[in-house]
């Protein structure tokens, strides 16, 4: 715990200085609300030829929010016997799910999306008149779930981390700086990693890709008090910046999913958090392995609590999600299409087994 105790101490004092840094100085990666940017996603589904039953669940965009998204049309093409979409309105989640019966050899699905999105930036230093969050909504987000537990270390660590903070938002800056300046994105993590909040505290390893990073964030601030939630989506275009490691490398996106957070605040609303591509930008921007006080880091930390650029599309923000017609249990969270043959989950993480791909474009007028 001496480790800990520490770095809450650090994590203070750069949320003091950051505090005092204009948002507009920050011109090298400055999201904000640029005009709507319209997107087309396509999935291809091709399951392994066999005569066995199968079925599939295709994430769908369902986060409709007036200021950086707006659902489109969903449409798709398929040789599956039963295809239809499913929504749950206790979390929000909407997926395609289709099914072949045994006898049918080739299984394939094409499924084609329009999403408008646009970049956000909040100013952390006007608080005006936003919509309150029902007593529902707030029980929600502030919950715990299977991987984030809101007691025990976690609320331990988040006790330590928010001590002496007069406001919500100075707490949301803390665990936010905290999570910057204490964790490290691990390239050899599978996929977006899962979330464990529980084990990377208890292990100590605070390590792995932006579902670790961002649900520990989420649970440090729902063990605060803070409504929070991760936010799973797709990168689907470059950075308008410059920044490579902060947008789609090309227009085949099927390994560009990208988890981010939101905290609520009084005041300011929904407000955008990524302490995880902070780490991506140590990480992985040119020329590689940045300092902390890197001007593209600064820039990217002091952008990214309170915005995000709008080259990436939201699916929801659900965990434990169930997939209707499946009997291998929820999954931690819908960012990946997931599939089963005969009974047999598949992992939708082994490109060696790969029954899908996905690609973007940006639709022009």
């Amino acid at each position: 715990m001496d480790m800990n105790r520490r770095t809450v101490m650090t994590a203070g004092v750069a949320a003091s200085m950051f505090a005092m840094l204009p948002r507009g100085a920050m011109a090298a990666f400055s999201p904000a609300p640029d005009g709507w940017h319209k997107f087309e996603i396509t999935t291809r589904i091709a399951l392994p030829a066999t005569t066995e039953a199968a079925q599939i669940w295709v994430p769908l965009p369902a986060v409709d929010e007036a200021g950086w998204m707006t659902p489109g049309a969903t449409d798709w093409t398929t040789n599956a016997d039963r295809a239809e979409i499913v929504t749950n309105p206790d979390n929000g989640v909407a997926m395609l799910h289709a099914e072949w019966d045994a006898g049918t050899s080739d299984k394939v699905l094409d499924l084609v999306n329009t999403i408008s999105a646009q970049g956000r930036d909040t100013d952390l230093t006007q608080p005006g008149q936003t919509p309150e969050l029902s007593a529902q909504e707030r029980t929600l987000y502030t919950s715990a779930t299977a991987l984030i537990p809101t007691d025990g270390l976690v609320k331990e660590t988040s006790d330590k981390i928010t001590a002496g903070a007069d406001s919500d938002l100075e707490k949301a800056r803390l665990i936010y700086d905290w999570i910057v300046e204490n964790t490290a994105r691990n390239p050899e993590t599978r996929g977006c990693g899962l979330g464990d909040v529980a084990s990377m505290l208890a292990v100590g390893d605070l390590t792995g890709k932006c579902a670790d990073l961002n649900s520990l964030y989420v649970g440090l601030a729902r063990a605060a008090g803070l409504p929070s939630r991760d936010v799973y989506g797709l990168r689907v275009a470059k950075s308008a910046f410059g920044y490579k490691s902060l947008g789609a490398g090309s227009p085949d996106v099927t390994k560009a999913q990208h988890c981010r957070a939101e905290v609520f605040l009084d005041g300011f609303g929904w407000v955008a958090v990524d302490p995880a591509d902070v780490r991506k930008v140590m990480l992985e921007e040119p020329p590689k392995d940045l300092a902390l006080d890197d001007p593209k880091v600064v820039d990217a930390r002091a952008a990214l609590f309170g915005g995000w650029e709008g080259n990436w599309i939201a699916y929801n923000f659900a965990h434990d999600v169930v997939l209707p017609g499946s009997d291998n249990g929820a999954v931690e969270f819908l960012m990946y299409p997931q599939a089963e043959v005969a009974g047999e989950r598949f992992d939708p993480l082994d490109m060696d087994r790969r029954y899908y791909t996905i690609t973007a474009r940006e639709l022009t007028a």
